[in-house]
């Protein structure tokens, strides 16, 4: 770059410059005046990049902090109107309605806000781990992911309180509610865009798990689940047969509808202790037969339409036993709510009505064959449902080695609740407990059906532990 005198260039044109210097820019260098321009225009992509990025993570997490801040505003509101409502029936249903959903709801809680808005730890809440390590800057943006994990069963055997307590960690993002992708054609056939669409949005990194205990005893999920994902990993949680169909008995009753599939007294005979076991054939036959109850499980919706059918199916077993098209009279659901467990688990005659619905989802291995006959054992973790009520953690560390995550839940995450008799959760920004509906008290069963029952399910107790390979102790009289 030099000045040079007027009289040094000569004018071109008519026009004739006033200035007595002219400034001329000349490049000795070209080859690095071009490395120097592009490294220039790359900084300057680099900073827009970081500019915008950062805005759209500072709007992400302005939008978790507002859903935290209505998610506790919202279960402040239905546990006080839960308190005062609790003399009627009406008002109590909505208001557990209201809990689930303030329970369940929302895609980011504080346990799961990415580090630049971690929530200040009060002296009563617990400083909770955050997903990404504080000693790198990062600018993640969340998708909507298809599940890596799948809850698939056992009804009553705790799927809600697992996938509650597997959302402390921070690592893992739950769908919202039973999707019932697999098991439902009405919904598989919309596909898997559908399906994706049903999930949370998660960060990169963090697990996506879904829950619907029907898949477990749906016999087209497991080859369902498979077309998805082959390497998916699957939490099958149980608990002990008998009392697992009783809890089952309870909430049936309470929604004033049972799952039974009537048969006439005359087919009682041969579901003795000594009978033969039925085949995974036979039993997947009277399983389909009532398929929409398990579509139904947990939600109470559709109890009064399943019932209608089963007093089709019902009365049609019975004309098919007396070899007659007469139709039978079908009790109404009053009548068979009125039921005692007793009533309907054992027949006059003294054996077990193996097509009892409760009964019949608690023959664990029957359903289990199926799943193994898709997917290897070592992809599928069982989960002690009786020792996830007495020792939680225990169980989730299981589950976070099967995984594959680092060890986050602690016991600083639990505490136990006197007046509902088993372990509720604390997050950051206070504690929760499982819905009214969960955990209802059993009603009394006569101790000679409960020994009767656990002598019949000894033999497929059996089965299950060689087949899971662990024995669970389960009492057999």
């Amino acid at each position: 770059m030099s000045w040079l005198p007027k009289s040094a260039m000569r004018p071109v044109g008519t026009d004739a410059s006033h200035t007595d210097c002219i400034l001329v820019v000349g490049v000795s260098r070209p080859k690095l005046a071009v490395v120097f321009l592009t490294v220039m225009l790359i900084s300057l992509f680099l900073t827009f990049h970081v500019l915008y990025d950062s805005a759209v993570y500072n709007i992400q997490a302005a939008q978790a902090v507002h859903e935290r801040h209505r998610l506790s505003l919202a279960a402040s509101a239905s546990a006080s109107s839960s308190f005062s409502s609790s003399s009627s029936s009406s008002s109590s249903s909505a208001a557990a309605a209201a809990a689930a959903s303030s329970f369940a709801g929302g895609t980011l809680n504080a346990n799961h806000l990415p580090v630049f808005v971690k929530p200040v730890a009060s002296s009563n809440q617990l400083s909770h781990p955050m997903v990404f390590p504080s000693s790198r800057v990062h600018f993640p943006k969340t998708s909507r992911r298809l599940p890596q994990a799948l809850i698939i069963g056992v009804r009553k055997c705790g799927t809600r309180a697992l996938l509650e307590m597997l959302y402390l960690h921070p690592r893992i993002q739950k769908a919202g509610g039973e999707v019932h992708f697999f098991d439902r054609d009405e919904n598989y056939l919309k596909g898997l865009d559908w399906y994706r669409k049903k999930m949370p949005h998660s960060f990169r990194g963090q697990i996506t798990i879904e829950k619907s205990p029907s898949y477990f005893v749906s016999p087209e999920v497991p080859e369902r689940v498979r077309a998805m994902n082959a390497s998916i990993k699957l939490l099958l949680i149980v608990r002990e047969p008998v009392t697992r169909a009783i809890s089952d008995y309870t909430q049936l009753r309470s929604h004033a509808a049972t799952a039974i599939l009537p048969l006439a007294e005359s087919s009682a005979p041969g579901s003795g202790y000594g009978a033969k076991l039925p085949t995974p054939k036979s039993l997947y036959a009277k399983l389909h037969a009532a398929h929409e109850y398990d579509n139904a499980l947990g939600s109470g919706a559709g109890a009064k339409e399943t019932l209608t059918g089963s007093r089709a199916l019902g009365a049609a077993a019975r004309r098919a036993a007396i070899g007659t098209t007469t139709p039978t009279p079908t009790p109404s659901a009053a009548q068979l709510a009125a039921k005692s467990f007793e009533e309907l688990a054992i027949f006059p005659n003294g054996t077990v009505n193996e097509a009892y619905r409760p009964l019949s989802i608690s023959m664990y291995h029957m359903h289990l064959h199926r799943w193994l006959e898709v997917f290897p054992r070592e992809q599928l973790l069982v989960v002690n449902g009786d020792r996830l009520i007495e020792d939680p953690l225990s169980q989730l560390k299981r589950i976070e080695a099967f995984l594959g995550i680092e060890h986050r839940v602690r016991s600083e995450h639990f505490y136990f609740n006197e007046t509902k008799g088993f372990y509720c959760l604390r997050y950051d920004n206070g504690d929760r407990c499982l819905r009214e509906t969960k955990g209802r008290k059993h009603p009394h069963v006569d101790p000679v059906v409960v020994s009767r029952l656990r002598k019949f399910f000894a033999e497929y107790n059996q089965r299950f532990y060689e087949l899971v390979g662990e024995d669970l102790g389960w009492p057999e009289e």
